[in-house]
Formats: structure tokens, C-alpha cells, sequence
């Protein structure tokens, strides 16, 4: 995947990147993965050319051999750094939908249920006016999926 426009960034705009590719997506289910994403599995895609260019990630040595990058100020994970090509978090990436994943790694921790999550029951919320009237009135403290000179405006 090439393009010089790859960005991204964390929740709350500390910290933004460049990219000039991406290179293989993955989805892993070791059990650091997940407590590091707070989720079910971390997606992650390799970033060869990675270059900062709004602060920098803290960093957590989630073992002996990884080092995982996070924004200190929102928490958001960034970074999977194992030595070799660092990995980014697909979610931190500006346009997310560019990295769709085509592998899955340490399925021995997967959890059970990631298999029938699409089978789940979809909930309309358009269709509760309680729900709908609260989202209407959210204002989002999120930093937008492009760069800014500055954050916050």
C-alpha cells in the first residue's frame, strides 16, 4: 500500500504521525494484546518510514521483548515495537478503513466468542428518542481524522 498521505494520531491530538506506506494488517489475540487495547484482540499494521510529527508515545515494556507506545495525556495505544517493522494501531490511523487486516496471529489466546460477534443482535438506536435526543447533544473533545497546525483550535 503506498501513500504519502498516511497520517494519524491519538485521541486527543498530542501526538500525530506520518507514514509514506503501510504494509501487512494483522489482528492479534495474545492476551497482552488485549489488555493493552482494552478489547478482544489488537489490530495492528506494520509502518515501514514512521516518522512523528506531533510529540512522541510513551512507552510500556509490556514483556522482555515489546515495547508498546501510548499517548500519556488520552491513554490511546499507538505502537507495537518488537524489534523489528513497529506496528501502529490500525484505530489511531486517520482513515482506518486503509488496513484491512489479512492475518491473525497467537490464536491460541483468542477468546471464544470473537468468532460469532457478527451474529450478534444489532441495537437500532434511532429508533429509542431517549438515545437519540443524548447522542444528538454529544460534542466531541476529539481531535479530527486530518492534521492541524494546533490541538486544540
Amino acid at each position: 500500500m503506498s501513500d504519502k498521505s498516511i497520517t494519524g494520531g491519538c485521541q486527543c491530538g498530542a501526538i500525530r504521525y506520518s507514514a509514506s506506506s503501510l504494509g501487512r494488517a494483522s489482528i492479534c489475540h495474545c492476551r497482552m494484546c488485549q489488555k493493552a487495547f482494552g478489547g478482544f484482540y489488537g489490530p495492528l499494521v506494520t509502518v515501514p518510514g514512521l516518522k512523528w510529527t506531533r510529540g512522541t508515545p510513551a512507552t510500556y515494556a509490556s514483556s522482555n521483548k515489546i515495547k508498546r507506545g501510548f499517548c500519556s495525556d488520552c491513554g490511546t495505544p499507538l505502537t507495537y515495537d518488537w524489534g523489528g517493522d513497529v506496528e501502529i494501531s490500525i484505530g489511531s490511523l486517520d482513515q482506518p478503513k486503509i488496513a484491512a487486516p489479512v492475518l491473525q496471529v497467537n490464536v491460541n489466546d483468542k477468546l471464544p466468542f470473537v468468532d460469532a460477534l457478527h451474529n450478534l443482535p444489532v441495537r437500532d438506536l434511532g429508533n429509542e428518542p431517549d438515545t437519540t435526543e443524548f447522542f444528538a447533544a454529544v460534542k466531541s473533545h476529539q481531535h479530527p481524522d486530518h492534521d492541524t497546525e494546533k490541538w486544540p483550535e
